[in-house]
């Protein structure tokens, strides 16, 4: 053989391996030892955690709706509200150490939590050794497999959770005839009780009326009581080829099959978040069989042809391609330990991305139920921070990607939610704070529970008593109508919510010594400043997160009452307002002041950055319209580093992308791909997120915003927008010289595909989901193009 083969060869190997490389594929050679290693799937309603174990397979099931506790007494507290103004007497006074006591009197019940449905097991017989094992999850089609080889037979599992049917299907087949013997049985950390019903083994039973938080250390912290609480009915069934299937009270035992297949049905009696799941739910029981029955009027094959058809709708809309690889074709544990140790894989870097879309489609689809920090998938009766809804700036990140990753869609069961929210938010207003409109403070649940959280004045201020939730979430109606240009949605459903949670701002605020508008009292998320007589505190006036967010809503109000032809003293007052709200100022070190004063942080590298909020996910503070601010947005952030949680660091990667800087947004970005050893307990609890061996953020512990804040922000480097310009690769890093983009959506309602070539952007497509004009904007350079809906252009630069 001469050099020529030779080098032949290794081209050749080369190409093989590139190839190879799975872009769409999680894959492992070893079963899940622990959570942070199993694999996900959903329907975005049911959830399922899949093991892949081989003697004992273990998978965790969900439903989004099933939560303790009951819908809030919205009577909760009532006289609450008189507080206010001796805590705004002691802030005139400049008295913060009595502001802070005096600011626990505004202060209700916690959130709820979201409880894990239970466990099935998978027990076989006789599979204590094996080898050629393999565990894949394909997002491109939402199946997860396992495959092994044991006493001579090769034995296949398939896993999927179906939208259309609403089941769950396991198959379990063999490559020797009547090879296939287990037991199925079921657990759960809830009530419950277990039948045999015919062909099928039916498991009730109901979750807590009440669950306290799991860092409050308190005695009867769940509450169980039969007449009280969510119910759930699960359903299993098995559908065999050959061999026989027992039911029994307590299991199936599938004995000596060649191919079975487990279904999967759950269902629970919740039924709304103003009504009681016990006495006024919904029929669990009949809703189980009803989706059990779809599995005898369809093959398997079927099932699971439309299950892939129903979740490639969503999936295919966006390709990413950031160009060769060199990485070799290694587990995903392993492709993890090599980037961490500085290793280049683009393909991980992609599949990162498109996991966070489909943990998206996978957790969002239950109306008023949206994906919450665990997204769907837990198996804690008391979940780290209670898996609830966590409004100052967790609930949020979780749709950052949805209207920008072309999930639009998915992004109504928080929008349906925030309604939710604006009913039970009337009486938070009026109770705590003495005003009308809408407010919600840092904790919400499936019950739209709205007070400022701390058990009656023993939570810390500095996160129990920050009440601008509401006013975060009413930015969204706005943003998704300006991907949508849904008019009618704005009118009847967007409107009127951004319309309440304006008129409690308007009626909550203050003048301050200068006559400009401010909060009193106000904090800024979880942190605490330190004064110039050294004072640590958390409650002031005038924090500069409060002012953003008002200030973003406002704007967002005005546009949106000029797309409706609104105009009336309610909008001139709004107008007047903002042109008055206390100004953004910058501090002595050139830092965007987060405190009204130039006071120092407590926590200079803090985890918050909610002051940021106009850079990012706010539209105010730009590099070209705001220059100076944005230059204190950026020196905030070199003076709070780079280390810290997993979702801040997804939350710094995208203002680092809104600050043009791409080479500083990818190094957090491989940051926050730095691989987790959740074998190794001191990295469950370390500071500085990264992700697990299954791709799921680690908050640290698993917290799914990470995620999705860092699949959104590789959309911000590639392609920025306003409602008049689209700027292409505005944060593109020097790495990723060559790729393309298509599918993204930009606000005006358009669909983008972007190509570029040696870090120089080459050609563009738009196409208008309704007509209209816009700005194309390219280093410097300025294109207008006009489009009729349905019609595409094509831009070359």
């Amino acid at each position: 053989m001469n050099k020529t083969h030779i080098f032949l060869i290794i081209a050749l190997c080369s190409i093989n391996i590139i190839i190879a490389q799975p872009r769409n594929l999680l894959w492992y050679d070893k079963p899940a030892s622990y959570f942070e290693e199993a694999l996900v799937l959903g329907n975005g309603k049911m959830g399922a955690t899949v093991f892949g174990g081989v003697n004992s397979d273990k998978i965790y099931l969900n439903d989004a709706t099933l939560w303790s506790g009951e819908p809030v007494d919205l009577e909760d507290n009532t006289e609450a509200y008189k507080y206010v103004e001796p805590i705004r007497e002691a802030l005139r006074n400049e008295d913060y150490k009595l502001a802070d006591s005096l600011n626990h009197y505004l202060q209700g019940r916690f959130s709820q939590s979201y409880m894990p449905l239970g466990t099935l097991h998978i027990n076989f017989k006789s599979h204590d050794t094996y080898t050629n094992y393999y565990r894949e999850l394909n997002i491109d089609k939402a199946v997860a497999k396992v495959s092994y080889e044991s006493g001579g037979v090769k034995f296949d599992r398939e896993y999927f959770v179906s939208h259309p049917q609403q089941i769950m299907a396991i198959k379990l087949s063999s490559s020797k005839r009547r090879a296939i013997n287990c037991i199925i049985s079921f657990e759960s950390l809830l009530k419950y009780t277990q039948s045999k019903q015919n062909r099928v083994l039916e498991v009730n039973g109901y979750a807590p009326y009440h669950v306290e938080p799991s860092y409050r250390n308190v005695p009867n912290a769940i509450l169980f009581d039969e007449n009280r609480g969510t119910r759930f009915t699960s359903l299993f069934r098995v559908s065999k080829k050959d061999g026989l299937v027992v039911v029994k009270d307590n299991g199936i035992e599938i004995s000596d099959c060649s191919e079975a297949i487990i279904y999967i049905t759950v269902a629970t009696s919740f039924n709304g978040f103003d009504k009681n799941p016990a006495t006024m739910g919904k029929d669990n029981i009949s809703i189980a069989y009803r989706d059990m029955l779809k599995t005898d009027k369809s093959s398997y094959e079927v099932l699971k042809s439309n299950h892939i058809k129903d979740y490639q709708s969503l999936y295919k809309r966006v390709v990413l391609d950031l160009g060769k690889t060199n990485e070799p074709n290694l587990p995903t544990d392993k492709r993890l330990l090599n980037y961490t140790a500085g290793g280049e894989d683009k393909a991980l870097e992609e599949l990162y991305f498109q996991f966070g879309r489909y943990l998206l489609i996978s957790s969002s689809r239950t109306q008023e139920a949206p994906a919450n920090l665990q997204g769907i998938w837990n198996p804690y009766i008391r979940p780290p921070w209670s898996s609830n809804y966590t409004l100052n700036i967790n609930a949020e990140e979780n749709y950052w990607l949805a209207e920008t990753g072309n999930l639009s869609e998915l992004h109504t069961p928080l929008l349906s939610f925030i309604k939710n929210v604006a009913i039970t938010g009337a009486a938070t207003a009026n109770n705590y704070y003495g005003v009308g409109g809408w407010a919600a403070g840092h904790n919400s649940d499936i019950w739209a529970l709205t007070n400022p959280v701390g058990d009656f004045g023993k939570g810390d201020p500095r996160w129990a008593n920050w009440n601008m939730g509401g006013t975060w979430l009413a930015t969204h109606p706005w943003e998704h109508y300006t991907f949508t240009h849904d008019k009618e949605y704005l009118r009847s459903e967007g409107y009127p919510v951004m319309k309440g949670a304006v008129k409690f701002c308007l009626e909550w605020m203050v003048k301050d010594k200068n006559e400009k508008w401010i909060t009193s009292p106000s904090t800024s998320p979880e942190n605490l400043y330190v004064t110039p007589d050294g004072y640590v505190g958390a409650t002031l006036y005038g924090a500069t997160s409060d002012l953003a967010m008002i200030r973003e809503l406002f704007e967002d109000f005005i546009k949106a009452s000029e797309v409706l032809s609104i105009d009336n003293t309610f909008t001139k007052r709004v107008t007047t307002v903002l042109g008055e709200l206390h100004p953004y100022a910058v501090g002595k070190k050139g830092n965007l002041q987060e405190w009204y004063y130039d006071w120092k942080d407590k926590e200079s590298w803090h985890r918050h950055q909610s002051h940021l909020f106009g850079l990012y996910p706010g539209h105010h503070i730009t590099p070209t319209e705001t220059p100076e601010l944005a230059q204190a947005c950026r020196t905030s952030l070199n003076i709070k580093g780079d280390e810290t949680t997993g979702w801040s660091k997804g939350w710094r990667i995208n203002l680092w992308a809104r600050l043009w800087d791409g080479n500083r947004a990818y190094k957090m970005y491989r940051e926050l791909l730095r691989y987790v050893d959740p074998d190794n307990m001191e990295n469950k609890t370390h500071t500085g997120g990264g992700t697990y061996p299954n791709l799921l953020d680690a908050h640290p512990p698993f917290q799914i915003d990470g995620n999705f804040g860092g699949a959104a922000a590789v959309i911000e480097m590639l392609m920025q927008s306003t409602d008049d310009k689209i700027y292409f690769l505005p944060a593109l890093p020097d790495t990723w010289r060559n790729g393309s983009i298509k599918g993204i959506c930009a606000r005006g309602g358009f669909e983008v595909a972007i190509n570029w070539t040696g870090g120089k952007l080459t050609s563009t497509e738009i196409k208008a989901k309704d007509s209209g004009k816009i700005t194309l904007v390219y280093a410097g350079n300025e294109k207008f193009v006009e489009i009729n809906k349905g019609e595409s252009v094509r831009v070359d630069w």
